[in-house]
This record gives C-alpha cells, sequence and structure tokens, in this order.
C-alpha cells in the first residue's frame, strides 16, 4: 500500500483524474441487454433515516434536510468515500417508496451534475466499481418515471465510468479494493449493450487476482473476516453476472468461492455474525447467509485454522479464536495485536468480545482498537504482543510489523470436549517470556475452562527475564487477563472479589471463577462499532498478578450459572502437558 503524499500516490490520483475526464468523450450505451436484478442487500431501517434527512457516514451524523448531498461539506476522506460509492443507495431501495424514490433519483442526478465530468474524489477505482454496481441493480428503481433526456444522461455516465474502470482498474490495491474495481468493470461490461469487449480483460484479471490473493485457506492477507465477506460476496456476483450472460465461470474464480465459503462458515458466531479482528465487524445482518446461498457452495468445515483463527463449537455455544500472528507488510495497515485473543458467543447473545476498529471515531480510537489490552487475551505490563505498522507514521521500513513470529497451535478432542492450545512469542524480546494458552470447551457448549501460562524456556528466555526482573527491583512483572463484555451484558462482581456474574438479554447466567491469588476487578471498556456516532460504554474483566518465576500459570472458567461446580472441579484438574 502506498501513502497518498507518495511518488506513487501522487501519480495515481494524476492518472485517475486523467482517465476521468477522458471517460466523458466516450460513446454512451443506450440500454441495458436485460432487465438488470437487484443483488445488493440494504437496511430498512438507515433507508428512512435518509429519506428524513439524516446522513450517518463514516460515524458522522448530518441533519440535511434540504441541502443537497453533495452540497454537504465532508468531514472526512471517509464521508466522502462512502457516500460517492452509492452504498446507501442500497438502503433507499430497501425502503422503496416514492419518497425514497425521490430521494435517490435527486442524489444520483445530482451526482452526475457536481462530479459527472470527471470531478471530485468519486473517481478512484473502487469507488467506481461499487457505485456502477448500485446504479445497475437498482435501475428500473431509479429510471421509473424518468423521462427519455434524464435516461440518456444517466446510461451516459454510467458508459463513461465503465471506460473510466477499464483504463484504471490497475490503479487500485490489490485485495478489497481491486476486487471491487474488477467486478465493477465485469457486472458494467456484461449489462450494458455493446460494452462485451470490456468485461473479457476484466474477467480474466479477476481470475487473477483470485489465485494471488485467496490462500489455501480461504483467506486474504490482510485476514479481516469482514473484508473476506465483501470479497466474497462480490465474487459470487461476478459469478452471476457471468452465468447470466451465458458465460462460464474461470476454475480460479470458481474455486476461490469454494475456498472463502467453508472459511467464513468457520468465522461465524451462533449468533450469524462475523469474529471481529483485524479491523472487521460483524457484517451486515443477511448478507453473509445471502451471499453462502448464493454461491450454492454445500457446507462443511475446513480442517485445522481458517484464515489462521481457530473455532471451537459446542451445543449453542462458538469460541473464535485469533491464532496466527498479525497481518504483515502491506497488509498489515489494519492489522491488530490480537494473537490468542478469543470472542465467546452463546446462542444469539455475544458474551466475550474485541473492542473492535476504532478507525471510524478518528486516529487516537483506531491506534487504541488495534492495541492488546483492547483484546480478550492476556496483556504483559501494558505491552502489545506485537508492534504494528501505522501508515500515519510513514511507511517502508516503520510500516512493518515486530510480530509474533512462531504461533503454534494444536486443536484436540477430549472426552468432554474440544481444546485449543496455543502460543506466541510476542513477550520474548522484552520480557523472555512465551504466552501460552488453553481453552477447553465442553461438547454442551456450557463451560470453558482456559489456562494461561506465561513462560521463559530458554537458557537466553530466562536471562531476559532475568533482566526485566531486575529492572522491577524483583517485584515481579504485571500481567493483566481481560475479558471485555458485549455492551448488552449485566455484568456484577461478587462479594469477596472470587467471581463475576454475566447475565445475557436472554436471561442465561455466566458465572466467571478463577484460582486464587490474583486480582479480580471489573473495569471500563468500550465496544468499537462502525455506524455509530460513538463508542459504546461496556465493561470488562480483568484478571491481575505478577510474573514472578520462568513459570507463571493462571487457570480461569466461564460456564453458566447452573455449572459453576463444574466449572470450580475443573480449574483444578490435571494440568496438561505444554513441554512439547
Amino acid at each position: 500500500m502506498s501513502s497518498p503524499d507518495s511518488f506513487a500516490g501522487r501519480r495515481t490520483r494524476i492518472l485517475n483524474r486523467l482517465y476521468a475526464r477522458l471517460s466523458r468523450r466516450q460513446r454512451a450505451a443506450t440500454a441495458f441487454v436485460s432487465q438488470p436484478e437487484p443483488r445488493t442487500i440494504g437496511s430498512f431501517a438507515r433507508g428512512r433515516q435518509l429519506v428524513a434527512g439524516n446522513l450517518l457516514f463514516a460515524g458522522y451524523l448530518i441533519e440535511s434536510r434540504d441541502t443537497a448531498l453533495w452540497d454537504v461539506a465532508a468531514p472526512n476522506a471517509a464521508f466522502d468515500a462512502e457516500r460517492h460509492g452509492f452504498a446507501w443507495l442500497d438502503d433507499l431501495a430497501a425502503v422503496g417508496d416514492m419518497a425514497a424514490r425521490a430521494k435517490a433519483q435527486a442524489w444520483l442526478w445530482g451526482w452526475i451534475e457536481a462530479h459527472g465530468g470527471g470531478l471530485g474524489p468519486g473517481w478512484t477505482p473502487d469507488l467506481a466499481g461499487r457505485r456502477v454496481i448500485r446504479w445497475i441493480n437498482h435501475a428500473l428503481f431509479l429510471l421509473r418515471g424518468q423521462e427519455r433526456d434524464a435516461s440518456d444522461v444517466f446510461y451516459r455516465s454510467l458508459s463513461a465510468q465503465t471506460w473510466f474502470l477499464s483504463k484504471r482498474w490497475t490503479g487500485a490495491a490489490p485485495g478489497l479494493p481491486r476486487f471491487e474495481a474488477l467486478t465493477g468493470l465485469i457486472y458494467a461490461g456484461l449489462s450494458l449493450e455493446g460494452r462485451e469487449e470490456l468485461a473479457d480483460p476484466a474477467v480474466r484479471a479477476l481470475a487473477r487476482e483470485c489465485e494471488a490473493q485467496i490462500d489455501g485457506q480461504g483467506g486474504l492477507p490482510t485476514r479481516n473476516p469482514e473484508e473476506l465477506l465483501e470479497v466474497f460476496t462480490l465474487l459470487t456476483w461476478a459469478a452471476a453476472v457471468l452465468h447470466d450472460a451465458g458465460r462460464g465461470v474461470p476454475a480460479p474464480h470458481q474455486a476461490a468461492i469454494e475456498r472463502i465459503a467453508p472459511t467464513l462458515r468457520t468465522l461465524r458466531h451462533a449468533d450469524g455474525g462475523l469474529a471481529r479482528f483485524h479491523g472487521g465487524g460483524r457484517g451486515m445482518e443477511g448478507r453473509l447467509d445471502h451471499a453462502l446461498a448464493a454461491s450454492q457452495v454445500k457446507p462443511g468445515q475446513p480442517e485445522g485454522l481458517a484464515m489462521g483463527y481457530a473455532r471451537l463449537s459446542g451445543g449453542r455455544t462458538t469460541v473464535i479464536v485469533d491464532a496466527s500472528p498479525p497481518p504483515r507488510r502491506a497488509a498489515s495497515f489494519n492489522a491488530h495485536a490480537s494473537t490468542l485473543a478469543f470472542e465467546l458467543t452463546s446462542g444469539r447473545r455475544p458474551l466475550i468480545v474485541n473492542c473492535g476498529s476504532g478507525a471510524s471515531f478518528g486516529v487516537e480510537w483506531r491506534r487504541a482498537g488495534r492495541a492488546t489490552p483492547s483484546h480478550s487475551t492476556l496483556c504483559l505490563d501494558g505491552y502489545s504482543s506485537a508492534r504494528l505498522a501505522d501508515p500515519a507514521r510513514g511507511t517502508g521500513r516503520e510500516a512493518l510489523i515486530d510480530a509474533p513470529l512462531r504461533v503454534p497451535t494444536e486443536i484436540s478432542e477430549m472426552a468432554d470436549g474440544l481444546r485449543f492450545q496455543g502460543g506466541h512469542d510476542g513477550y520474548l524480546r522484552n520480557f523472555g517470556l512465551t504466552h501460552v494458552r488453553s481453552l477447553d470447551l465442553t461438547f454442551d457448549g456450557r463451560g470453558l475452562v482456559a489456562e494461561d501460562m506465561l513462560l521463559a524456556v530458554e537458557d537466553a528466555d530466562k536471562r531476559r527475564f532475568d533482566k526485566a526482573m531486575d529492572a522491577t527491583v524483583l517485584s515481579g512483572i504485571g500481567f493483566d487477563i481481560r475479558l471485555h463484555l458485549h455492551p448488552e451484558v449485566d455484568a456484577a462482581l461478587d462479594l469477596g472479589g472470587a467471581a463475576v456474574s454475566m447475565a445475557l438479554k436472554s436471561g442465561e447466567i455466566w458465572v466467571f471463577r478463577h484460582e486464587g491469588g490474583k486480582e479480580l476487578s471489573l473495569e471500563p471498556s468500550v465496544y468499537l462499532e462502525k455506524g455509530r456516532l460513538k463508542p459504546r460504554a461496556s465493561r470488562q474483566i480483568v484478571l491481575s498478578g505478577r510474573a514472578l518465576d520462568y513459570r507463571t500459570r493462571v487457570r480461569w472458567s466461564l460456564s453458566k450459572a447452573q455449572d459453576t461446580a463444574i466449572a470450580v472441579r475443573d480449574l483444578h484438574r490435571e494440568e496438561p502437558d505444554f513441554s512439547g
């Protein structure tokens, strides 16, 4: 990824502007090959807000009942990107009444008037691809009641954007932006009369991107589950358009769909939402189910890890663990220091979560959300388990991650459930300690027994640990095991500080317990969620202690209230052997 201020970034902007203006000279299509079929899913509630004049883009709310959308001053670039991408058109189409159609028509033809000549920030390949998909999907909704002159303007602008995509898709960054650009080009090339020749190179290019970007685990280099869903959705849309045109789907394209589908099923919690790691959210409600159904890939679970994540499931409970190092290099700008963090969902209710991406709330929230203390894992002396790239602080060498290099993991079956074991060396350099975590989930999903260990194994590690201990005057190296709770969880610290009771909206009661000798507290936390105006207040369980020796072990459990006796018993069972 190149910095906007780098030579490559400036060159990309110049070429985008050049081809955007040249697009005005291209021959216009006059009709669609066949009647477009809407495939994108919108939010009825958000559509009603838009009709009422409440513009909520990139975490900013602007009330604009009378001002045209394109006359509103954008508070930042992310706000501009959302409105120029036209995903809001899905929401207005979800409402579908006369007021929503009038708003959609006014905003679309307003964009053509203000920016259709190649002006403005919307002329990037990814935004153009996102935009033309929506224009084609909702063409019948948009063109209803329009005069011939307005229709001609619509087709002329759509043709210009299609030609722009044919020249500039290579300028889109690899990953989701390039998939958006190529899918938009295929969509438009096969939908508009006389533009088929523009689609052919894009079909071949999309197949090459599938081979380059989708790995053997069906994952992306960014390891962002929500981004993987977006790519999967685009690939299923492109495949559907190719089928509608009577064309076959290239083998690499179809193979990528078949690899991604089981990975997404692994990354989906019991409530249907995605695990929130590495900048991703839960995904728009219904989109994952819709995309999986459209792919026609039969259900199945991949063996081992899926995009670097491990999944344990029992009864109505799911546990998803980040079981790999953070993404590196070009894919690292949204990476989180979340190795060995987990999320737990019981039925339709999330219980243990990570704070999530704070990107929509500004730079400081974004940095905070990426740090290890914002995840449900062990944090050593306030440090993050990885030093993450920050595009605001430069590129090149500064953009590399100092991340855990080794993350050995194993998933095994026990007599009464499933066990995840993993470790990482993210604290080795500063403290000589390796973090090892074990999570045991019962088959009925009613109890999770866990163990966190800090180990100095090799002689060199022990020397580092001794040096770190000297710096504390032998008072020990502080650590916190943090479990962030969903905002809808009502938590209370029991008298005596031995346990935390957690009530879910479903009526379930879960209890956190631990072995003695550690300090247990309930502290404030936040839940960072895209589409909201500000972070949501929540709470976190914090179990604190100090590492005083080459081997520190902490056992704790989560269980439904009626199973607490079982959880206490399991805390004291024979410890697993991590020596291998």
